[in-house]
């Protein structure tokens, strides 16, 4: 596993520079603005795009931000991974997967790629530990209707319609750190954030496959367009303030460590322990998975020059006669 100091988290003047960087670009706007621009940069570093933990929601609804130490950043990104791993390992385990209509065989390749997703996050999950990431909770609420079914192109309900939504939004979120991460002029932290995303997006590709819509939609992966692919999130757009996704996280039913809410009412669900759901994602019979760790290689670094030796000449006296 790669170190802290193999990842060169010097968070505290990169961000300084995004967001002097993010200043001078909306410097025609009013300032109180860009202070909500900076704070929107700000939570989107600190999730890396993993979302929905209230610690965040109130630091930006107060413009008190408090992530550019790479402790919170590990912290907030762990707390993700163990939401990640519970959806998909008990999704594989639960749900009841059926094929895509005029096909046959197809809902057991369903299942497959739902178990690989889990393993997938939690290998993600053991990175960040590794790297010094602590979860804020290991306790996630998950609405019942989740693992109902594996639902339908047109239903916003069941396990693959949730996954299409979620990844997307992660997708949204890690173009977001990508960007922002290159304005601060950390181009490996960058390439990790589209490393991410790039999983993600397989993600969803798969997931609309099976409920036999495209999955190889996107002539361009999506940021803030609106969607206009059909199936879950149609019309909706993206967003460049990840706080914004929180509110949809939270109206969906999910708690962190919390009971879940919709329309201010409880949901129906039950909260999922990790540290007991960890050892059936171990489990999952998937031995087709590769690409097991970030890339740790640097682009770019400049090659150091051997000093040029200059040559003394060696001063010559003629010699006079008298």
């Amino acid at each position: 596993m790669p170190s802290t100091k193999d990842w060169s988290f010097t968070m505290s003047d990169a961000l300084n520079r995004v967001y002097e960087s993010i200043d001078h670009e909306n410097r025609h706007l009013p300032a109180a603005t860009r202070r909500q621009i900076i704070t929107g940069a700000a939570a989107t570093l600190g999730t890396m795009g993993l979302l929905g933990l209230p610690e965040l929601a109130s630091a930006a609804s107060k413009k008190k931000v408090t992530v550019d130490d790479p402790q919170t950043i590990l912290n907030v990104a762990a707390t993700a991974e163990v939401l990640a791993t519970i959806v998909n390992t008990v999704g594989y385990v639960q749900t009841k997967f059926t094929d895509t209509p005029g096909t046959t065989g197809t809902g057991a390749i369903t299942k497959r790629n739902i178990g690989a997703a889990a393993k997938e996050e939690l290998t993600h999950y053991d990175v960040l530990v590794s790297l010094g990431g602590k979860p804020v909770t290991k306790r996630i609420f998950v609405p019942d209707s989740v693992f109902a079914d594996q639902g339908s192109a047109n239903s916003a309900t069941g396990l693959l319609p949730t996954v299409i939504v979620g990844d997307q939004i992660f997708i949204n979120a890690y173009l977001i750190a990508t960007t922002v991460f290159g304005l601060a002029g950390n181009g490996k932290l960058a390439r990790a954030a589209s490393e991410f995303m790039g999983t993600e997006a397989v993600h969803r590709a798969v997931a609309r496959q099976s409920l036999g819509l495209l999955g190889n939609d996107r002539v361009f992966i999506k940021f803030n367009q609106s969607e206009s692919a059909p199936g879950p999130l149609g019309g909706l757009p993206g967003f460049t303030d990840v706080t914004s996704a929180v509110t949809e996280l939270e109206a969906v039913g999910f708690g962190f460590g919390k009971q879940g809410m919709q329309n201010g009412k409880p949901v129906v669900g039950k909260f999922y322990e990790f540290d007991l759901v960890r050892p059936t994602t171990n489990q999952i019979p998937e031995s087709s998975l590769n690409t097991r760790s970030p890339d740790n290689a640097r682009f770019g670094t400049p090659v150091k020059k051997k000093p040029v030796r200059r040559r003394r000449h060696k001063k010559t006296h003629k010699k006079t006669t008298h």
